[in-house]
């Protein structure tokens, strides 16, 4: 469904390559009452922004008319409560209003809508509800089989491309048997015509029928030059039949090609459905996303009665049961009970997470052997599993910047293959001697045949939706192809710390008392549970165990701690001040490890009573496991690392020299760390910038690469343009490690491309003859054109299986 108000997905048919897209393109340029628009060659599908719903009709059109298809769907469904043929009328009139219902018609003696729509823009919920408007109802069957959906629909496409193919292959073996070894059998010409007829006009109509519609609006695409290659061999080869005299006569044979024809279609559409087979491999990771959400849910009811629905009718609040075993359906919050879940779906971290009452579970996450209920909290797309789809989906769609050039290419690629074909055939005549017509009419269906803009079309596409694809299922979440593109050239990571190097939460790591009384942990604890300073909350952590205790008279002391009153005693918590401003004795061994652990970069703060001090406690946000490993890595690749904080010097530089960092900044404001960042692209760096936080989405949106962790903050992700949904850094690296697999994955298959059509076409036009006496035969050609699109979505699928 459309993600806001005026956003249309319309799902494309026959759009195979970057040329297609861009024909699309241009047609969508003249449809009155679009705000913008662009065709995602990797999802199949056009993205319109437009105010008026009623434009999304006219774009329909203007693709059709373009001799491409608009999947769509129809259904007859049963209309309730109509009782005069006014009723059907009106209720024609609403489905017909609805933005994506391309046609609707109901009959009045039927009681029956035969509605047809593109699913994605409107669903027969939709139409159910507008029908229910105007008083009226619509009859759903609710079983999931029979719903018209996409993937059901593409699937039926595959099947029907699948019979075409084999019925073709098993009719253009005998005329290619014929062909070659039996051309002295009596009637040969007229089987051989026999069999290639329904080959050419029954499942290779198609071709003709979409290069007729590109011949009207005065376009071309490879359909044409198969319907111009094949037409011309049939007609050339008919012909010959009929009328044999008329070569005779000149002392010449009169030769067939129904075999080349016949066989070209039965390779084209092996070929198709090879790259289709492919193709639909590139979007595994999507459907493996798809595939993480149950289709039921078990519902606790308040009176605990339990009843199952479908996922689809879950509500914000619902309490879920989870069952040993049972993939979470919704984002929530545990409510009861506690279970072990494998979040490696989501985060690519294998081990699974303990969760327990008042932690988040995740949608499509695989709950392992305890049983726990959680309170729905995200449903639908609000999901994070939705939302993962969804930016995958639109990364997937981008273009990187190198396809800009390859779409100038494959804009002009169809009428120069044309007019080389003709140059082709004319040099045969004029230099052909008497066999010259004849050779160049194969030279000009050759040339025809084996050019492939398919392969120029698909080479960046595949790679970037399998190179996106791969890094989700490793936890990291992409946003666009430049930036995938852009991160391989990457010379300059910049870490934030708090975080992003660091937990980001405060922990108690060390403590040192000068009376081991109970009591006095307990009072300790039962202070800072009143003060709401985050430190106080680590300590909270800490002492988690004591039982609380009735103080009184607590005061926070802005900037110092706080105190408070039990008994007839006064006690004291925060930093060294506020013991010196009421006169409290320090005794040396508590300033010889305030020092000691202040050097260390922790945060040390002091428990006293009115008289002295009883203990002292280091805090310290710990560095995360993974983090030294990380940085290790990132400077194996040659890449400068620095450390962003706006700590103090002191803890700034404790840090970086524990973890191995030549380069920090300290006590920087969020304007000064993205002013850092443009100092180093100044320096001709190309920057990457890591955080997590509201005070690090400046600096993000002016790297060059933006790489924001998932537990941070929304307006982090919303900037960044890749998210590491675990926050483990060691996925710095493997996303540059996987841009650099992409990039040369995308280089491999322009590079094949390009020089399969720099020197097919060259051979094919008959380069080589005078030199060798060599023509390429046109089934090989046919063969060649097929195989280069496969060769280049295979290569891409490799991607899959890199380390």
């Amino acid at each position: 469904m459309p993600t806001n108000q005026n956003e249309f997905f319309l799902p494309l048919e026959g759009v195979e390559s970057e040329h297609c897209a861009l024909i699309v393109n241009k047609g969508l340029d003249k449809v009155q009452g679009l705000d913008t628009h662009k065709v995602e060659l990797n999802s199949r599908r056009a993205v319109i922004h437009s105010n008026n719903p009623q434009s999304i009709s006219e774009a329909v059109k203007a693709i059709k008319n373009l001799g491409y298809g608009v999947t769509s769907v129809k259904k007859t469904l049963p209309v309730l409560d109509m009782t005069c043929a006014s009723c059907a009328a009106i209720v024609e009139s609403i489905l017909k209003a609805q933005t994506g219902v391309l046609d609707a018609s109901v009959n009045f003696a039927t009681a029956k809508a035969t509605v047809e729509y593109i699913p994605g823009v409107v669903e027969i919920p939709d139409l159910k509800k507008a029908v229910q408007s105007i008083g009226y109802d619509l009859l759903i069957d609710n079983n999931p089989e029979e719903t018209g959906t996409l993937e059901s629909i593409q699937q039926k496409n595959f099947t029907q491309l699948k019979r075409k193919t084999y019925w073709a292959l098993a009719l253009a073996t005998p005329v290619v048997v014929i062909g070659m070894f039996f051309m002295d059998l009596p009637f040969a010409h007229e089987i051989m015509w026999a069999l290639s007829t329904p080959v050419i006009f029954w499942l290779g109509r198609d071709f003709y029928k979409n290069a007729w519609k590109q011949a009207r609006h005065r376009s071309a695409n490879m359909d044409t030059l198969v319907a111009l290659s094949t037409g011309v061999a049939y007609t050339f080869s008919v012909f010959n039949t009929l009328f044999p005299q008329f070569w005779h006569q000149k002392g010449l044979h009169a030769h067939v090609y129904f075999e080349a024809a016949a066989v070209i279609v039965a390779f084209i559409l092996l070929g198709k459905l090879l790259e289709e087979k492919a193709k639909g491999n590139t979007s595994s990771a999507i459907k493996k996303l798809m595939g993480l959400q149950p289709k039921t849910v078990t519902i606790v009811h308040y009176n605990k009665h339990q009843v199952q629905i479908p996922i689809e009718e879950v509500k914000i609040g619902d309490i879920v049961l989870v069952k040993p075993g049972e993939k979470i359906a919704v984002d929530g919050t545990v409510t009861e009970g506690s279970s072990y879940v494998n979040e490696s779906m989501l985060s690519g971290e294998p081990v699974p997470v303990l969760k327990k009452e008042n932690e988040k579970v995740f949608a499509g996450t695989i709950n392992q052997k305890g049983s726990f209920k959680f309170r729905a909290d995200k449903v639908g797309s609000d999901t994070m599993l939705a939302q993962i789809i969804k930016m995958v989906q639109d990364a997937q769609g981008s273009k990187a910047p190198v396809q800009k050039l390859v779409d100038k290419i494959a804009g002009i690629f169809v009428p120069v293959v044309i007019l080389i074909a003709i140059a082709a055939f004319i040099a045969w005549n004029l230099m052909g001697g008497d066999n010259g017509f004849t050779q160049g009419l194969l030279a000009l269906i050759t040339v025809l045949v084996i050019a492939c803009p398919c392969a120029l079309g698909l080479a960046t596409p595949t790679a970037i939706m399998v190179g996106v694809g791969k890094g989700a299922e490793k936890g990291i979440l992409i946003k666009d192809a430049e930036s995938l593109e852009l991160a391989k050239k990457v010379n300059a990571v910049l870490l934030d710390k708090t975080g992003t190097i660091t937990q980001g939460k405060p922990i108690v790591v060390n403590e040192f008392w000068i009376d081991q009384d109970n009591l006095l942990k307990q009072i300790l604890f039962s202070i800072e549970k009143q003060s709401e300073h985050p430190l106080a909350e680590a300590v909270v952590q800490h002492l988690d165990h004591q039982q609380f205790v009735l103080i009184s008279d607590f005061e926070s002391i802005t900037g110092k701690g706080a105190r408070a009153t039990y008994g007839q005693e006064t006690y004291y918590v925060g930093n060294k001040r506020l013991l010196e401003e009421n006169s409290i004795a320090i005794e040396s061994s508590i300033l010889k490890q305030a020092l000691q652990w202040h050097q260390q970069a922790k945060t040390v703060i002091l428990f006293a009573n009115s008289e002295k001090a009883l203990a002292i406690l280091a805090i310290e946000d710990q560095i995360k496991p993974t983090a030294k490993t990380a940085i290790k890595e990132l400077q194996d690749q040659g890449i400068e690392v620095f450390m962003l904080t706006g700590d103090n010097e002191v803890t700034a530089k404790a840090v970086s020299q524990n973890l191995g960092i030549d380069h920090y900044q300290s006590e920087l404001l969020p304007d000064q760390k993205a002013a850092f960042v443009k100092q180093l692209q100044k320096a001709g760096k190309v920057v990457t910038m890591v955080g997590d936080g509201i005070n690090d989405s400046t600096a993000l949106a002016q790297a060059d690469v933006s790489i924001a962790m998932r537990k941070g903050s929304d307006i982090a992700m919303d900037v960044a343009k890749m998210t590491i949904i675990s926050s483990e850094l060691t996925k710095i690296p493997e996303a540059i490690r996987l841009s650099k697999s992409t990039v040369a994955t995308i280089k491999q298959n322009l590079f094949w491309a390009f020089i399969y059509n720099l020197i097919g076409i060259p051979i094919a036009a008959g380069i080589l003859y005078p030199f060798t006496g060599f023509l390429l035969n046109p089934m090989l050609a046919g063969a060649a054109m097929a195989l280069s699109s496969v060769s280049v979505v295979s290569n891409s699928l490799r991607l899959k299986w890199k380390k």
